[in-house]
C-alpha cells in the first residue's frame, strides 16, 4: 500500500461510515486533528484503504487488493479488519494474535466520585507538558494520538487530577474525537490507583464531550475487568463487541519468496 497525501484522499463516506463509536471514528481523528497516516492500494480508484494513528489501523475494502509488502507498513500494530482480511494478514505479518474488544457508549449518570482534598480536577492546559512527561513511558501512549504530550496538553480535550505540588496523579482524555462520538482513554500513577481519581477525571471529560455535543465512548479487551468497571461506574453501557488482530514484524523477505 502507498500512504496518500491528505489533499489526494478518495472519498470516505463508503469506507469508513461517519459517527460510529469506537475505532470507526480514527479516520474522523485523523482528518480533523493530521496526526496520523492514510494507506490505499492506488492513490485513483483503490480497492483497499487503511488510516493509522498511534499504532491503531483501521483497514476496510477488498483484501485481493493487497500483498504482504504493502501491507508491511502497518507491522506491529493493532488492525481492525473484517475477518475476510485474515489471510493476507496471515501471510503478512509473523503474527496475528485476535483480541476480543467492547465498545461502550454513555448511556447513564457516572457514581459520585470523592477525591482528596488535596487533589484537584481541572483540564488540563499547556503548563503541564512537563507534568504530562513526568509520568513516564510507561504512560507515554494516552498522548499518542494527539501527537505527544505538548499537544495533548493544549489540545483542550483532556482533564486530570492534579496534586498539591503539581504532579499528575490521573489523565482522562478524548483518545480519537470523531464527528459523533468521542473515545475516552484514561491513565492512572501507579499507587494511586482505587483511590477514584480516574472516575472523577472521566467524568469530568464526558460532561465536556457532551457539551460539545458529542457521545463519549469507551473500547476496552473483553478482559480488562478494571476497566469494564470504571466503564460502567462512569455511565457507560455496551454497544457492541468486535475483534481486532495484534500483528508483529512482516514476513521475512525469503519466506515470501520461497
Amino acid at each position: 500500500m502507498i500512504e496518500l497525501s491528505p489533499r489526494h484522499l478518495p472519498p470516505l463516506t463508503r469506507w469508513f461510515p461517519a459517527g460510529s463509536p469506537g475505532t470507526a471514528a480514527i479516520g474522523e481523528h485523523v482528518l480533523s486533528t493530521g496526526i496520523g497516516c492514510w494507506w490505499a492500494d492506488h492513490a485513483d480508484q483503490p480497492r483497499a484503504v487503511a488510516v493509522s494513528c498511534a499504532g491503531h489501523v483501521v483497514l476496510r475494502g477488498t483484501p485481493e487488493a493487497l500483498t504482504p509488502e504493502g501491507l508491511a507498513p502497518m507491522a506491529d500494530s493493532l488492525i481492525d479488519a473484517p475477518a475476510l482480511f485474515l489471510p493476507a494478514l496471515g501471510a503478512a505479518f509473523e503474527r496475528l494474535t485476535p483480541g476480543e474488544r467492547m465498545i461502550w457508549t454513555l448511556q447513564a449518570d457516572p457514581q459520585r466520585a470523592t477525591v482528596p482534598t488535596s487533589v484537584t480536577v481541572r483540564r488540563l492546559r499547556t503548563g503541564d507538558t512537563d507534568a504530562l512527561n513526568a509520568l513516564g513511558p510507561d504512560s507515554s501512549w494516552i498522548s499518542a494520538s494527539w501527537g505527544g504530550p505538548q499537544r495533548l496538553a493544549a489540545s483542550g480535550h483532556g482533564w486530570a487530577a492534579v496534586g498539591r505540588s503539581g504532579r499528575v496523579l490521573a489523565v482522562a482524555c478524548t483518545y480519537f474525537r470523531g464527528a459523533r462520538h468521542e473515545d475516552v482513554a484514561v491513565y492512572t500513577v501507579p499507587g494511586r490507583r482505587r483511590h477514584h481519581l480516574a472516575l472523577a477525571c472521566v467524568a469530568s471529560l464526558c460532561a465536556d464531550i457532551t457539551a460539545r455535543g458529542h457521545i463519549p465512548s469507551w473500547n476496552c479487551s473483553l478482559h480488562d475487568r478494571a476497566s469494564r468497571l470504571l466503564a460502567w461506574t462512569a455511565g457507560f453501557r455496551l454497544d457492541r463487541e468486535y475483534v481486532h488482530y495484534a500483528v508483529g514484524g512482516p514476513v521475512a523477505r525469503d519466506r515470501l519468496s520461497a
